[in-house]
């Protein structure tokens, strides 16, 4: 019965990588007794499958690259997956992982630039708001949607 389960755990980290807790929860919702689920935890640990810290730095990582949200953002995303504060410390203060908000921002108003760039008739004030609110949308606080916003427009991007 542990092997069905086990196995189980195995194919959902096999889309993915998971957090220690989403391994759980989802053993969970199979109704698996709790001494199982700790065994088969403790198996993957052992195998290397489940790795909350690696799990971490690999969502940092994904975000910065893929979907840039400010550090306050992962971080909430990440305590929603099971990642405890300390481990989230570490890895941005480690220098390859450092996660700059103006960057990720400007980043992103780059980016959002190119759609509004060809748009007939939109004002500056109405560019601001849009990227404004989109960036905040992204977890940035006041002060780096406005730096980000000010430099990219000066620069004429």
């Amino acid at each position: 019965m542990e092997d069905k389960f086990y196995n189980l755990a195995l194919r959902f980290l096999s889309y993915r990588p998971r957090s220690e807790k989403e391994v759980r929860e989802k053993l969970e919702s199979k109704k698996v007794e709790s001494n199982i689920i700790e065994k088969i935890i403790l198996k993957l640990k052992e195998k290397k499958f489940l790795n909350d810290e690696e799990f971490a730095k690999g969502w940092i990582e994904n975000r910065n690259r893929f979907k840039p949200r400010s550090a306050r953002l992962i971080k909430i995303e990440l305590k929603q997956k099971g990642i405890k504060e300390d481990i989230f410390n570490k890895l941005i203060s480690d220098k390859g992982l450092m996660i700059n908000d103006l960057e990720s921002a400007k980043k992103l108003v780059k980016k959002k630039m190119e759609k509004y760039r060809n748009k007939l008739g939109i004002t500056r004030d109405e560019i601001y708001q849009k990227l404004g609110r989109f960036l905040a949308s992204k977890g940035f606080n006041w002060d780096i949607i406005k730096k980000s916003i000010d430099e990219i427009l000066a620069k004429g991007v």
